[in-house]
């Protein structure tokens, strides 16, 4: 089965599945799209609150909704850490254990489903409040040097034997790392978008607005490659594919960009694991050592908390070095 058709069954597995233990689900379900967010995020919780009902099913089989307490909670964590975790879709998880962010995501779901029904003067076994999250592992950032992501950004031209493939992939490399721009805010580029200023007002995650900048090297390459693109199709950057048999809402898939960077990574020897959002961390990272200030790059990244623009930003140990060196009290 490939990629596709494999993520197109679990869509709809998805839509038909139901709810054995968790009452008032489809109704909180439905406030999230009369909230105004997206068909996305409404997934996501449906994913997580799912995760939980399988879990109470079939782990806790004897448990009725109401017997619900902080130790169930706390089974539930440990079921989410453990190798034998059982997906939304009722199948062995392939990926073994959750990561500490995935975990908290889940459980912040919980929290927002128990709100709704205490909000609905719906029964609810727990306040939010109960629901502690885990603790958050703490990762040394990795960014690659900025002479190899330069490197990277400039290897299509290197690699690619096809010109529109070579043109196309530089430019959609170039125009992540001049703008620090999600991968799904990349490929869902439209033609009319742009213009000769460079600024483009795009929708992002959780459907929030911004503006995002190209650099002048950036809208180079994006001319570079528009003057081999035809320009009846609306998305601005499209499979070679799609452009040869017609197919106008063709777009480049995640996966086939994710794949090139990899590539390119392996044959130019970079060690540092690098993927479209390793150059979008590298945006973040780079701009705070030319001394970009911290507000100004979360507004860059569309990010609502600051806390979560500072974890993006992966000062480099040369920065550190620099950094100690200049303000230690006793360096002179």
């Amino acid at each position: 089965m490939t990629a596709k058709k494999d993520k197109t069954e679990n869509t709809e597995t998805l839509k038909t599945a139901k709810f054995e233990v968790l009452p008032h689900v489809s109704h909180f379900l439905t406030s999230i799209l009369a909230n105004n967010y997206s068909r996305k995020t409404h997934d996501a919780y449906k994913r997580d609150l799912l995760t939980f009902d399988k879990f109470l099913s079939t782990e806790m089989t004897h448990l009725s909704f109401s017997e619900i307490d902080k130790h169930t909670i706390e089974l539930f964590k440990a079921h989410l850490n453990s190798d034998e975790r059982v997906t939304a879709l009722n199948k062995k998880s392939p990926d073994g254990t959750l990561g500490s962010g995935s975990i908290n995501r889940c459980l912040s779901s919980l929290r927002r489903y128990f709100a709704y029904l205490i909000d609905m003067d719906h029964e609810s076994p727990l306040a939010p409040t109960m629901i502690k999250l885990v603790r958050m592992e703490k990762k040394h950032g990795q960014v690659a040097e900025l002479h190899e992501l330069i490197d990277l950004i400039e290897s299509p031209n290197k690699f690619e034997k096809d010109k529109f493939v070579a043109l196309r992939n530089r430019a959609m490399l170039e125009t992540l790392f001049a703008s620090g721009m999600r991968i799904s805010e990349l490929l869902g580029l439209k033609l009319s978008q742009l213009d000769r200023s460079g600024r483009i007002f795009i929708q992002g995650k959780g459907r929030k607005q911004r503006f995002i900048y190209l650099t002048d090297r950036a809208k180079e390459h994006i001319d570079n490659y528009l003057k081999l693109r035809a320009d009846d199709f609306p998305y601005l950057f499209i499979p070679k594919r799609g452009q040869n048999a017609g197919e106008k809402n063709k777009r480049i898939a995640p996966n086939y960009l994710q794949s090139k960077i990899k590539r390119y990574r392996e044959l130019l020897g970079i060690n540092v694991p690098t993927s479209a959002h390793s150059l979008r961390h590298g945006f973040a990272t780079y701009l705070a050592e030319q001394g970009a200030n911290p507000a100004a790059i979360q507004i860059l990244l569309g990010h609502e908390s600051l806390d979560t623009t500072t974890r993006y930003v992966h000062a480099s140990d040369k920065y550190a070095e620099e950094t100690h060196r200049k303000f230690h009290p006793l360096a002179k």
